[in-house]
């Protein structure tokens, strides 16, 4: 079996900015990441709709990697949407098995946030037959989960050895220590609206691109 990990990290990116990119990959260096696939949303379930385009998204995703080795795009969920209705996890996560099997080891990273509200998500309890997830830390969020169901799907499957995660092709939690960012791609459009500068917030390619584009003065 393969000790190779892959991980895919899902979002709107709208637009893509370091409190994206930094924590992941620390969090590639702590568990060992191989490969990290950037996952555009076509039609996120919980979140607002995206202001840039579905293009612009992607442009702005290819110039934030183009120099880190550790990160491509991954666009099924873009590309596989054939009616206007919302992105499943596990509907992407079935696609990337049919693709490369059930033998290599994938992960699935996510955020605090998200492990919080992972009730709300279809099919939730059946992610890992596909895949581990990889927990970041959010600030703001609270450590704790009133979520009794949740609590104990937490508990049964958390391990805090990345060995875990390379010896087995899913089934596991790990929550990771990832360095907190806080950066939000809200906040990044507010201070754009107000004419404030964003290169700390975002790769210098990426604050080019909406600079020349006009992306989020409205």
């Amino acid at each position: 079996m393969s000790i190779e990990l892959t991980a895919l990290f899902g979002g709107t990116f709208d637009p893509i900015h370091y409190g994206h990119l930094l924590p992941v990959i620390a969090l590639a260096k702590e568990v060992n990441l191989t490969h990290v696939s950037l996952l555009p949303n076509y039609i996120p379930p919980h979140k607002p709709q995206p202001v840039a385009t579905t293009e612009q998204r992607l442009d702005m995703l290819r110039l934030a990697i183009s120099d880190y080795p550790l990160f491509s795009i991954d666009c099924r969920e873009i590309t596989q949407a054939k009616s206007e209705r919302p992105s499943f996890t596990i509907e992407t996560l079935q696609s990337w098995r049919q693709e490369h099997g059930n033998e290599k080891n994938l992960a699935f990273i996510i955020g605090q946030d998200s492990l919080l509200n992972l009730p709300s998500w279809y099919n939730w309890q059946k992610l890992l037959d596909y895949c581990h997830l990889l927990v970041c830390q959010r600030p703001g969020y609270s450590q704790q989960i009133n979520d009794p169901q949740l609590k104990q799907w937490l508990k049964a499957h958390q391990t805090e050895s990345v060995d875990d995660l390379h010896q087995n092709p899913n089934g596991f939690i790990y929550v990771a220590h990832t360095p907190l960012k806080n950066i939000s791609a809200t906040e990044i459009k507010q201070r754009i609206q107000h004419r404030q500068d964003c290169q700390a917030f975002l790769p210098p390619k990426v604050w080019q691109y909406i600079q020349n584009h006009h992306l989020y003065n409205a």
